[in-house]
């Protein structure tokens, strides 16, 4: 018996437009930065047009590869609403599957934007075997102090009050053909900017670590802390955060040779450093795990893991000789990709955009002990 469980970032599948760049020019879309719009209307009419001209091609090369990952039960991050969740399922995703997710759920976190992370499960596997949803709680509503994680660092942004989670963990509790498998999703706080001399990985360091503790403490609440080992439990999402890059030297024209860094430190530490869970992408080749393309021109420029299959280490050796897989035919031709990578790319995908996403998505098959 086996489940295909996956994880995705859509990249803002969002069922309303946002105006605020006519006063905001941080937040205009640069083709609107070629025209003169002096009227706040006449904005908003060419910000809708942008939008929907560029929203189906988007949604087809997302449906495409949550159609590739094939997944039984697929984690999502940066959904809207259940609204947008359906219409996506029913215009795009059953169109190119065939047989739609019956089950969904999302809960609104906590996410300033309004994005929340949220799941999509067939009602049985690729094998016949029943997905059952016996519980889901969500944890939005957790703080520092009842978890008593506050500590200097976070004093210097954060309240001891505040909530832990900027978006949440999803945390679901399933039978898959009877046995039992409790499912955790997250998207935790996005690299932000600059601070302190910090650049905007480690000036958010301590709220991705203080995420990363949260959930493990959720994990260990659920089960008793030294008996998580063997139990089946996956840990999905966008954690915002990696533990080693392949940084892209060279430029376009001139070539490009690839370099694997690993990194002093973590939020994800938090996972591995005592075997709590594996990263399964680990198990592939170290310039072969990324998930996400980050530029900022030549001089900056790498390629990084921020999407995240963890499993419990029972679960990990129960599926010891099986590899996850990266769905890359969604990126745009800008993503530069090591030699013996390359993918055809999904019709009409462009330069920068459109593309299915700034993510790939991570699946692996695994069998359930």
């Amino acid at each position: 018996m086996s489940l295909r469980l996956a994880t995705f970032n859509v990249e803002n599948l969002l069922t309303r437009f946002d105006f605020t760049g006519f006063r905001n020019q941080l937040r205009q879309d640069r083709v609107i930065k070629l025209f003169e719009v002096n009227s706040e209307g006449v904005y908003q009419q060419l910000e809708q047009a942008r939008v929907i001209a560029a929203t189906d091609d988007t949604r087809q090369m997302t449906a495409l590869a949550i159609a590739d990952a094939d997944a039984d039960i697929l984690c999502l991050q940066e959904i809207d609403n259940m609204a947008a969740l359906q219409a996506f399922e029913y215009g795009y995703l059953f169109r190119m599957v065939g047989n739609g997710y019956r089950q969904k759920f999302l809960v609104e976190g906590n996410d300033s934007r309004g994005i929340d992370v949220a799941v999509l499960m067939r009602e049985e596997t690729r094998d016949g075997q029943k997905i059952e949803l016996r519980d889901i709680r969500s944890h939005a509503m957790a703080t520092y102090r009842e978890f008593d994680l506050f500590d200097e660092e976070l004093a210097l942004t954060n309240r001891i009050d505040d909530k832990i989670f900027k978006r949440d963990c999803l945390e679901l509790d399933l039978l898959i053909g009877g046995r039992p498998f409790s499912l955790y999703v997250v998207h935790f706080k996005s690299m932000g900017s600059a601070r302190d001399g910090l650049d905007g990985r480690q000036s958010t360091l301590p709220l991705r670590r203080a995420e990363a503790r949260a959930v493990r403490r959720i994990i260990e609440d659920r089960f008793g802390a030294g008996h998580t080992a063997s139990k089946s439990f996956a840990i999905s999402g966008d954690m915002n955060d990696y533990q080693e890059r392949v940084d892209v030297v060279g430029r376009r024209g001139a070539g490009y040779h690839f370099e694997h860094q690993v990194e002093t430190e973590s939020a994800l530490d938090v996972f591995s450093h005592d075997s709590f869970a594996e990263n399964v992408v680990g198990r592939r080749p170290p310039l072969d795990r990324w998930t996400l393309y980050h530029a900022r021109g030549p001089q900056e420029q790498h390629l990084c893991q921020l999407d995240y299959i963890w499993l419990s280490p029972a679960l990990a050796a129960h599926n010891a000789g099986r590899l996850p897989e990266i769905i890359r035919s969604g990126q745009p031709y800008r993503t530069i990709f090591p030699p013996g990578q390359e993918v055809e790319r999904y019709p009409r995908t462009g330069w920068d955009r459109p593309k299915a996403s700034d993510h790939c998505p991570v699946v692996m098959t695994l069998d359930l002990p």
